[in-house]
């Protein structure tokens, strides 16, 4: 593929006044971005305006407001069904592309997805992001269904690593090809969902090593939030997928175990509810009843509380060590310049 603009990139927002406009001038400043259509998904703010102020004026640029929010699903799908480029990049309203993210990516042979690095940035240093970021080696990989749902896996105290989070540029012709999009229902994990039904369909995902997207930490990100029913829509997407017969005994194996570990977090998640809003006699009459959560319950809360002790002593050899960057996947450093 050549830097002729042949990507769809789709920006779903909800009250994302504060940051839509650096996605949208990140996105439009990228040669080979052919539209960026931008999802208002109901906000109750000025994105739509804020969105607009960072229009460049080479009419690539597409605003849709919806009365009423639908999540980002929903939102995405709708983008996909509007756009015509061959291919399809997300970019959530808080985050950036780093420049010249698609004219790497696009040179890499031989994909049907294909991703690069993140980086993790506060969100207090997210314009020096571009200087800050070093250059990595150019190399890529595969990465088959297994490593992939493997990767989505998370270990309690360790920082997020999830290949879900990845941002592939999609090829059209494959999503088409198999009828995938979204699903709708989810609010948690749609990325991860839509990913796991392309390889099982024998799409090929490339991650290449090289850092293009910015992703930004914020205290009151709304993807950061999720409810006790978006962990439940989350296993049984995993459910309904080991019903497809599209999967290798292997691959079906490493399924039910993120199945696993996410209902796990749900049964944890409930018991707390029930605690909270109905009191602790209904939580623990839900835990007798439900005897197969009692391991999920009693670990998590005695992890939690583990964590609270590890927590204030972390935060103290923290303070004063700057605004370190973190990557999602492991790094290889570029050779330094002779």
């Amino acid at each position: 593929m050549t830097s002729t603009p042949s990507i769809c990139v789709i920006i779903a927002a909800k009250n994302a006044s504060a940051t839509i406009s650096r996605a949208v001038t990140s996105a439009l400043a990228e040669p080979e971005v052919a539209e960026v259509i931008v999802i208002d998904d109901g906000s109750t703010d000025h994105t739509s305006r804020a969105a607009q102020g960072a229009d460049d004026g080479s009419e690539r640029l597409q605003i849709i407001r919806f009365d009423e929010n639908r999540g980002p699903a929903a939102a995405r799908n709708h983008a996909i069904d509007i756009s015509s480029s061959p291919c399809i990049a997300v970019l959530d309203a808080d985050d950036f592309f780093l420049p010249g993210r698609f004219a790497n990516l696009l040179a890499l042979p031989d994909w049907d997805f294909v991703a690069d690095n993140i980086v993790f940035i506060d969100e207090s240093h997210a314009n020096t992001a571009s200087v800050e970021v070093p250059a990595f080696q150019p190399t890529s990989s595969l990465i088959d269904l297994e490593n992939f749902v493997a990767g989505n896996i998370s270990r309690r105290g360790k920082s997020r690593a999830e290949t879900g989070f990845l941002k592939p540029v999609m090829r059209r012709a494959f999503l088409d090809a198999f009828d995938l999009r979204y699903r709708q229902e989810l609010r948690l994990g749609e990325d991860y969902d839509l990913y796991v039904r392309a390889l099982a369909k024998g799409a090929r995902y490339r991650v290449s090593n090289v850092c293009g997207y910015g992703a930004v930490v914020r205290h009151n990100s709304l993807s950061g939030q999720h409810r006790t029913e978006d962990l439940r829509r989350l296993y049984e997407a995993d459910r309904a997928i080991l019903q497809s017969g599209d999967l290798t005994s292997e691959a079906a194996k490493v399924i039910r175990q993120h199945e696993r570990h996410i209902r796990e977090r749900y049964e944890l998640r409930h018991f707390l509810d029930l605690k909270r809003n109905e009191g602790p006699a209904a939580a623990l009459r839900y835990a007798l009843l439900h005897p197969l959560a009692l391991p999920a319950i009693a670990g998590g809360i005695l992890a939690d509380k583990a964590e609270r002790f590890r927590s204030p002593a972390l935060e103290s050899a923290n303070q004063g060590s700057g605004p370190a960057l973190r990557y999602l996947l492991p790094i290889t450093a570029a050779p330094a310049q002779k």
